[in-house]
Order: structure tokens, then C-alpha cells, then sequence
């Protein structure tokens, strides 16, 4: 008997009609992009997620993990903004050890005039009335009841003799990133200090500790996450995971074949932001830069671009996701955003940027922090972000038709003799599957240069296992549209024909 089996046996004599199902040849479906946002909670939030994964479906779910104003209901509103429907999971974490980072407000004076405080905390915007007569002390506590009735802001509020204090939520230097303006919009957009009064502010600051992230990665566990949101830029954290993500021991190792990708960002200055891409050469990190006055705080800001990021590649995993827009996110002013040069050496250093067209902050190119091979020279090999992904659902692909189809064949050498219809494969067979695939991932826009491909791909036999197969699959990605450089040669009139 040719035909394989799996479960019909060959000496079965009770008539008459059997049938199995085989779905080996039926597999078309991919592998779902999960993503996960890993952030800090409340420092008063109880839930029992804390430290462990949770797939959550919903704003409200968020914040009763989180606890209103947590960094984590935060990340998650911001992703929602650019991928309503994907798969969200989040890490819940608290800081023990930290300290709170904290901020005054201070007021002098007794307004002669009636009007608006409007103060920014983070980017949003509270506004407090401001009676005519009202005195500082007055004033400062009208603003902290204000803050403190609006939950969803990082802070909480205290008013002291004309002084209001404000403490992050949560523990930690994260803390320190929040930003507090007064009028950020100015007077042509309705925002002044009422007459009599002065207002002045201090930065976030003083916040102390991160959370412990090789408790976040142990939560992990063997879960595969392909788009990893984690806010953190301390080296510390950064080590950890780019030890989670190895490609010898970790994520992206043979044995585990999870894969993914980390995504953070970091304020500051030109130098402090090169200083920092500089001291990292991990291609499976992407840092993305915020100018100083960016009002969203850093959480924000890697939520965004991760949501985005994770919204493109889904659709389309070769696609570049330049000019992608990250909703929630201001710009800086213009006056103190990047410079085209300024850019560049950015990317020249390991560090993403982004610009401000359209009325929203856009992905300008997504690099990793990969700069160099072991020799510390030059490497671009693992330059872009999307290179990562490409590699991940190239793998995956190949992963699901192997499994599928071979999953328990029998391994005969090139040449064997067999009947048409038993589980066998062959070098040759694997070889033409392979050719086939990526036929279809030409088709699909992910490779291109079958012919090259087919030409240089190695299958055979091990020659010291007999029921092992080595292939050395070379594909040619597909690349994006990066630079369209462009000269015109002008002339002030063509020459007359002759």
C-alpha cells in the first residue's frame, strides 16, 4: 500500500467505507502579532495582575489594573489611538524601592482681574477659574482641587499657602519625564495669566528607581509577542532586555523562536541623545528620540510609535513605516525640534526620529541601535526596524508549511523509489517547497531575485544524522523606499533643433 496513513490501519477487515482527515496541505493561515505594553501602575493600585501578564480588551480594564493617571492606562489609551483592534497585552509593574518624583506651583499676588489658570501637566491641559480678588492662597487651592478631579492626569495635588505641590503616582525617575507648563499655547490662543498674579513652576523631579525588568522578562515566559512597547532607557533595563531577546540564549535563539522586537524613547539634547545611541548596538531595540519640548512624557511617545509600527507591519510586513502618524503626540516647538542635520546624526548614532507634517507627529525612520558587527566596524545589516519583522514572518512562514506538511514524514534520500502516496520527503522535495514559498513571498512583495535565490539555496542531507535535513535558505529582501534623490539639471531654454 502507497497511500501513508495515520490512522486507518493497514489490517482493518470490517467492511466498508473509512475516512481520516489531513489537514497538512490546508494550512494558510499566519501567525498572530501579538503586542505588549510593559508599564508601571499606581503606587496605591492593588490589582492582582501586578507582575504577571493580562490580555486587555479596554480602556477601563486598563485603568482598573493601572489605577486612573497609571503609566499604563496611559500607553494603552495612546495604542488605542493608532490600533484600535490588535491583540494588547500588558505587564502591569510596580516600584518598591523608588521614590516619587514631585513638582510646585507657585503663586503670588491677588488677581485683579477675573480669568483662566492653564496649566499643562504632561501635555494636558487643566484649567482653573481664577475669581477677580482672589488671593494666592485662593487660587492655589482652587487649582489643586482641579487637578485632583481630573483622574486620568499622573499626579495628585496638595495646596499649601499659595503653593501647590505636586507627586507622581508612582514611584520612580519616570516621574521626573512629566512635564508641567503654564499656557503652553500663549495669548494668541486665549491662554494668560490673570492680572495681579504670578505663577511660577519647578520641573518633575527628584523621582528615584525603575522597575525590576528581570522579574518583567521571567513573566514572559515562552509567550511570543512580535511588538514589545517598554519605556525605560536606562542602561540597565535596556541590558536586560537585550539579553531577553538574544539571538543565541533568548527570544530570537534557534531553541526558543519567539522573536519581536523592543521598542522605547528617550528625551533630550542632541548630545545626550547621541551619547546614548552611541553606548548601545542591539538590533533588537528601536529608541526612538523626543526633543526637550515634547509635552507628552516618553511612555507616550514609544506607545504611539509601537501601536503604529505594529498596525503597518501587520498589514504588511516588508512595508517601511515612514510618515506613519503617531496620534497623542505633540510636537515640540517649532523652534526647538530637530534639524535635518541634527536628524541625521541621529540615525547616524543608532537613535529613531520622527518629524511633525499634517497636523500629527510622524515615523521618520524606525532604526535599530544596531551600529556594528563584532569587529566594531560598520554594519547596516540590521540598520531598519522592518528588517527585524521581515525576518521574523519570513521564518514564521517556512516554520508553518514545514510543520504542516512534513510534520511526520519519513526522510529518504534523492533517488529513492516509493509509492506516489507515502509520507516521504526528500531533499529534493524540501528544495522545491522551498522554491514554491518563496515564489509566493515574491508574489507577495516580501523578496525579490528568485532565480539567484533558487540558485545559491543548499538542501541535503546531514551526513552524520540520517533524519536530519540542513538548509542554507538565502532570500534577497525586499527593500524599502528609503532616499529619491534627484538632480535637476535645469536649462533657461533647450537649443533650437538643428
Amino acid at each position: 500500500m502507497a497511500i501513508g496513513f495515520s490512522n486507518i490501519p493497514a489490517d482493518i477487515r470490517v467492511p466498508l467505507f473509512y475516512a481520516e482527515m489531513d489537514n497538512s496541505a490546508a494550512n494558510s493561515a499566519s501567525s498572530a502579532m501579538r503586542r505588549l505594553i510593559v508599564a508601571q501602575v499606581n503606587d496605591d493600585a492593588i490589582s492582582p495582575s501586578v507582575g504577571q501578564l493580562v490580555l486587555v480588551s479596554s480602556l477601563g480594564l486598563a485603568k482598573d489594573i493601572g489605577g486612573q493617571g497609571s503609566m499604563l492606562a496611559a500607553m494603552y489609551e495612546t495604542w488605542r489611538k493608532a490600533d484600535p483592534v490588535g491583540e494588547v497585552w500588558c505587564l502591569p509593574l510596580k516600584n518598591d524601592t523608588g521614590v516619587a518624583a514631585t513638582a510646585s506651583v507657585t503663586i503670588t499676588g491677588t488677581a485683579t482681574e477675573a480669568g483662566l489658570l492653564n496649566l499643562y501637566v504632561g501635555g494636558v491641559r487643566v484649567q482653573s477659574v481664577v475669581a477677580s480678588a482672589a488671593t494666592a492662597v485662593a487660587v492655589a487651592a482652587a487649582l489643586a482641587v482641579k487637578i485632583n478631579a481630573t483622574p486620568d492626569l499622573p499626579v495628585t495635588a496638595v495646596a499649601a499657602l499659595g503653593v501647590v505641590t505636586l507627586t507622581c503616582k508612582w514611584s520612580g525617575d519616570s516621574g521626573n519625564d512629566i512635564s508641567i507648563e503654564l499656557n503652553r499655547l500663549g495669548k494668541a490662543n486665549g491662554e494668560a495669566t490673570p492680572a495681579g498674579i504670578t505663577v511660577a513652576t519647578t520641573a518633575m523631579a527628584a523621582g528615584v528607581g525603575v522597575p525590576d525588568q528581570v522579574d518583567a522578562v521571567a513573566a514572559l515566559g515562552d509567550e511570543p509577542f512580535e511588538f514589545i512597547c517598554m519605556p525605560w532607557s536606562d542602561t540597565t533595563s535596556l541590558n536586560t532586555w537585550m539579553g531577553a531577546m538574544d539571538d543565541n540564549v533568548g527570544r530570537w535563539s534557534w531553541a526558543k523562536q519567539l522573536f519581536g522586537h523592543v521598542y522605547s524613547a528617550k528625551r533630550g539634547t542632541l548630545g545626550t541623545l547621541v551619547a546614548a545611541g552611541q553606548a548601545r548596538n542591539d538590533q533588537h531595540m528601536t529608541i526612538q528620540a523626543l526633543e526637550p519640548g515634547v509635552p507628552q512624557p516618553v511612555w507616550v511617545q514609544a506607545a504611539a510609535l509601537a501601536a503604529r509600527t505594529a498596525v503597518f507591519i501587520s498589514a504588511d510586513a516588508s512595508r517601511p513605516t515612514q510618515s506613519g502618524s503617531l496620534p497623542g503626540v505633540d510636537p515640540a516647538p517649532a523652534s526647538e525640534r530637530f534639524t535635518l542635520t541634527e536628524r541625521q546624526s541621529l540615525l547616524t548614532y543608532g537613535i529613531a526620529t520622527a518629524y511633525y507634517e499634517g497636523g500629527y507627529v510622524r515615523i521618520q525612520r524606525s532604526i535599530t541601535t544596531y551600529q556594528k558587527n563584532a569587529y566594531g566596524q560598520a554594519d547596516n545589516s540590521y540598520l531598519d526596524s522592518e528588517t527585524m519583522h521581515q525576518s521574523a514572518y519570513i521564518i514564521r512562514r517556512l516554520q508553518g508549511v514545514i510543520t504542516s506538511k512534513y510534520g511526520r514524514h519519513k526522510l529518504a534520500s534523492d533517488g529513492t523509489q516509493f509509492g506516489a502516496g507515502q509520507p516521504i520527503v526528500t531533499p529534493n522535495t524540501i528544495r522545491g517547497e522551498l522554491i514554491a514559498q518563496y515564489a509566493k513571498l515574491e508574489l507577495e512583495g516580501h523578496v525579490e531575485n528568485a532565480e539567484l535565490f533558487a540558485e545559491h539555496l543548499v538542501v541535503e542531507r546531514d551526513s552524520n544524522d540520517p533524519s536530519r535535513v540542513n538548509v542554507l535558505f538565502p532570500p534577497d529582501y525586499i527593500n524599502g523606499l528609503r532616499i529619491f534623490a534627484l538632480l535637476n539639471q535645469f536649462r533657461l531654454q533647450y537649443d533650437a533643433a538643428a
